[in-house]
């Protein structure tokens, strides 16, 4: 059956206290500003919920404008003239829906790319409203939480510090001390004019009938069999092994595609928290990420390749201060090297949402099942996030259809 939502005209939910007028105006970051057009989103599954639904979105709504009292750029718009948030309390879209399936019916489905963005809210007014949230309820009583937010303002662990902040608030623990300096990334990398890096994003006409969305999982036991099978000494992480994996079918599609062995790069976000020599708090807001950028350089041994690549970079960024000209420019080109990449490069994006707790935010029936994040659309685009139990990892690739057969030869069909 065919999964259509049925959803109720938007609210707007404001802070509960407004934003006091000298915090009315947000200038974002150079990290911000360099950020695409683009969304961050997750989708949080839950099982049925005892409470009434109705009354459950009432409760939502309040602890939302609680939440957005100390979070108040996320209720904000986003202007691209001036390159700030205009804090006028103008709130959060909120969107309640139902669908016509049971949540067993898409947890024993794969992953499809129509079904997720259906239970994601979609922006009224394109790069204005800075946060979007949809409430939809199956069948069963099961519910899931769509959160999108737009990139220019939001990175992957400001979209978790949120909804774990909201989840608390919603708990009714109203002794909750938040555990974020709120949004300072500006403060720690002050604008500088710079433009949004380019990126080829997948159109919706195309990703219906162009592409598919590839989830893989990788078990406990799957990335036990990995590292035993990877020649080396190092301590090489799930993410890293989960990364090389993929690329190295994503390569071999390439060079069937083109005919030969073209360059290719990783290119992997790292996130700047706790990894600078001066402070960069572990749950700021912005966006506070840079680049390491891993070029092939032969396709064996690739997990030893990235594990060099993204340590060596990660000790850069600890020696030098985020408030050095050193530090800020360290992070600025890891960004604009990117601009320069030839188009006959083939240039592959990675993110990593592993270890940021999402299926940690519990409003007060249980945590989340199932997390599946969401970015706008890339070709090639992955996005690594932990499963339910937090020692296996679920991969989301973006493929052409045509390209689908050939990187499923060329995974490493002995992992699974």
């Amino acid at each position: 059956m065919a999964m259509n939502a049925q959803k109720q005209p938007s609210k707007f939910i404001k802070p509960s206290v407004p934003t006091p007028s000298n915090l009315k105006h947000y200038k974002i970051g150079f990290i911000d500003e360099l950020a695409p057009f683009m969304d961050v989103a997750i989708v949080l599954f839950f099982t049925k919920n005892t409470n009434d639904n109705s009354k459950f979105g009432d409760q939502l709504e309040k602890s939302l404008e609680k939440t957005l009292t100390r979070l108040y750029p996320l209720a904000g718009r986003f202007v691209e003239e001036s390159q700030t948030i205009d804090c006028n309390d103008e709130g959060v879209e909120f969107i309640q829906a139902k669908v016509n399936i049971k949540l067993e019916d898409i947890l024993g489905l794969e992953v499809n790319a129509r079904s997720i963005k259906e239970l994601l809210p979609l922006k009224t007014i394109p790069h204005d409203n800075v946060l979007t949230i949809q409430l939809t309820t199956f069948e069963c009583g099961g519910v899931a939480l769509g959160v999108s937010a737009t990139h220019k303002v939001v990175d992957t662990s400001t979209l978790c510090t949120f909804v774990n902040e909201w989840a608390a608030m919603n708990r009714e623990e109203n002794d909750i001390k938040f555990t974020t300096p709120g949004f300072i990334s500006s403060s720690l990398f002050p604008a500088c004019g710079v433009r949004p890096i380019l990126i080829p994003f997948i159109t919706d006409e195309d990703l219906l009938s162009k592409y598919t969305l590839k989830k893989l999982s990788f078990s406990e036991s799957d990335i036990s069999n990995m590292k035993a099978k990877a020649i080396t000494n190092a301590r090489i992480s799930k993410v890293q092994l989960v990364f090389a994996t993929i690329w190295k079918a994503l390569i071999g599609v390439d060079r069937v595609t083109h005919g030969y062995l073209r360059e290719s790069i990783l290119l992997q976000a790292i996130n700047l928290r706790e990894k600078m020599a001066s402070p960069v708090p572990k749950n700021s807001c912005g966006n506070l990420w840079g680049f390491c950028s891993t070029v092939l350089e032969t396709n064996q041994g690739l997990e030893n390749l990235l594990n060099y690549s993204v340590k060596k970079t990660i000790d850069e960024y600890s020696k030098v201060h985020h408030d050095s000209e050193q530090g800020q420019m360290i992070v600025l080109n890891s960004i604009l090297n990117v601009t320069n990449t030839p188009l006959s490069t083939n240039l592959i994006l990675s993110t990593s949402w592993c270890k940021f707790p999402f299926y940690e935010a519990d409003f007060g029936f249980g945590k989340p099942i199932w997390a599946v994040p969401w970015t706008t659309p890339m070709k090639n685009a992955m996005l690594l996030i932990d499963n339910a139990k937090g020692n296996g990892v679920d991969a989301y690739i973006f493929l052409e259809v045509k390209d689908a057969p050939y990187f499923k030869e060329g995974l490493d069909v002995n992992v699974f």
